[in-house]
């Protein structure tokens, strides 16, 4: 077992977006320093950082830099090439592993994976080349999603499809890239689970959250969910099964669909803190990301109780239409906790910042939610 990681330490965060900002300022508030790799000069974590290496994550001359300054590194997200992070095992800690980052960078390999666990997944069928569509007639039943397998993510490619003529269509719209089709689920509501699993194989888990998309991007995040103890439970338990599977250690998150006979379907593995998660920076004891400096540094877990009832809701760059939001809106209210990511330019389904609204309950919390969400967009 490595020794802990104690704060003064130096440690590295692969890729520079929200997420690595967020994990920056839990580690410089824990007295870590923290460097940056990033090939953005204005990306949020690295404006923010002790240190940022703008290069490409394949720059293997950047990577043993970073690797000579870090106590250990860790990633924001998983289009990280794996084979990065097998050079920087080389020569640094690094968590999650790269075996654990490739066994959920393609959508195929990781549902196989989590359905070699025998948890369930929606009916999907692998379609590496247009000869392997013609298959989905006896395997799939309409309406299902075609999903690039790699490199997808808020509905970045995927495509709807009623009919196997749309799939071959679909598949042709996405270049002939290696695809997953997924059967559509009846579903009753979208929930998550985040959780931390430490070197030593113990594992804390944040209360579930129920989930709202529009367009492909979370919308919502409600905390408690509204699903039962039962299925609350089945839900932890599975997510605990595929982090232990994957030998995970590190905060990641799992999000499930709940269809609406009331089974819990495994969606998507995301070893990383999730957006479902940053309700825990205001609600909870431990936010996801001072629990992921945790993991890295070999140090005990946060405690992950919830200490209120709690909304969370994404701002886009939509709601920056052609003038800054209202700003003065959100801030007058003073159980609504604002967190912006420092990026530079507002686009249509870019991430820009999210807001909670911690309250008695979560009904009178989604209620200021959606008025605030509304006066936030003005003219």
């Amino acid at each position: 077992m490595n020794s802990q990681i104690l704060p003064g330490a130096t440690l590295g965060m692969l890729g520079g977006g929200q997420l690595g900002r967020m994990f920056t300022t839990a580690a410089q508030t824990m007295g870590y320093k923290v460097v940056v790799l990033d090939p953005d000069t204005q990306s949020p974590a690295g404006i923010i950082a002790d240190q940022h290496i703008c290069a490409a994550y394949d720059d293997e001359v950047a990577l043993k830099e970073m690797a000579d300054l870090c106590a250990a590194v860790t990633t924001e997200f998983e289009n990280i090439p794996a084979q990065t992070l097998a050079f920087l095992e080389q020569h640094t800690l690094v968590r999650p592993s790269s075996k654990a980052l490739a066994q959920t960078q393609n959508r195929n390999v990781e549902k196989q994976f989590i359905a070699s666990l025998g948890i369930a997944t929606a009916p999907f069928l692998p379609i590496l080349r247009r000869d392997d569509i013609a298959a989905a007639e006896e395997k799939i039943q309409f309406p299902a999603i075609l999903k690039v397998a790699t490199f997808g993510y808020d509905g970045k490619g995927q495509i709807p499809c009623d009919s196997l003529d749309d799939v071959y269509k679909a598949f042709d719209s996405l270049g002939e890239k290696e695809c997953v089709l997924e059967q559509r689920i009846q579903l009753e509501r979208e929930i998550s689970v985040v959780l931390a699993r430490s070197e030593t194989g113990s594992i804390t888990t944040f209360p579930v959250a129920e989930n709202v998309h529009v367009n492909g991007i979370l919308h919502s995040t409600s905390v408690p969910a509204s699903v039962s103890a039962e299925q609350a439970q089945s839900a932890i338990q599975k997510a605990n099964e595929i982090a232990r599977g994957l030998g995970y250690i590190g905060t990641m998150a799992v999000e499930f669909f709940v269809s609406s006979n009331g089974e819990i379907i495994a969606n998507e593995i995301a070893p990383r803190p999730h957006n479902s998660g940053h309700y825990t920076l205001d609600a909870c004891h431990t936010s996801q990301f001072e629990q992921q400096v945790r993991m890295l540094c070999g140090l005990p877990s946060g405690d992950c109780d919830l200490v209120s009832p709690v909304v969370m809701i994404n701002i886009l760059g939509d709601v920056w239409g052609n003038s800054e939001p209202n700003w003065d809106s959100l801030l007058a209210e003073s159980n609504i906790k604002l967190h912006l990511y420092g990026k530079q330019e507002a686009r249509v389904g870019r991430k820009m910042g999210h807001f909670n609204v911690l309250a008695a309950d979560t009904d009178s919390a989604k209620q200021q939610a959606s008025r605030i969400f509304d006066a936030l967009q003005g003219e």
